[in-house]
């Protein structure tokens, strides 16, 4: 059986409350679509990095700028409804493992037509 720390229990109820605080956030504020793809939590519970994807990527850092100004009323938010005693503090960063997926395919995609002459 996995042995799962503290941190990893505790990053995935963040992941959870904060996709729902996001969700909320574009629709109230207007803000690119984004979506929460992973959270990672310090091993001390003193930091939660929360990993975003957008659906333009060019709206990404707009995205990314905004939530990282709203993580104190995040917090504020999370530390009503988790019971912790402290809820780490939120840093949101844009997850480009999506965007470098699609580049690698593009160029995957290149090669496989070179060979069959296309």
């Amino acid at each position: 059986m996995p042995d799962f720390t503290r941190s990893d229990r505790i990053a995935v109820q963040l992941r959870k409350e904060v996709a729902v605080l996001v969700h909320r956030a574009v629709r109230d504020h207007a803000l690119p679509s984004a979506s929460v793809s992973d959270v990672e939590v310090t091993r001390d519970l003193d930091m939660a990095r929360i990993y975003v994807t957008t659906l333009l990527s060019d709206e990404s850092k707009l995205a990314v700028d905004a939530l990282n100004e709203l993580a104190v009323e995040f917090r504020r938010e999370l530390s009503r409804t988790l019971k912790m005693r402290r809820v780490p503090e939120l840093r949101f960063h844009y997850d480009d493992s999506v965007d470098r997926g699609e580049r690698i395919e593009t160029l995957l995609r290149g090669e496989r037509g070179m060979e069959t002459g296309k």
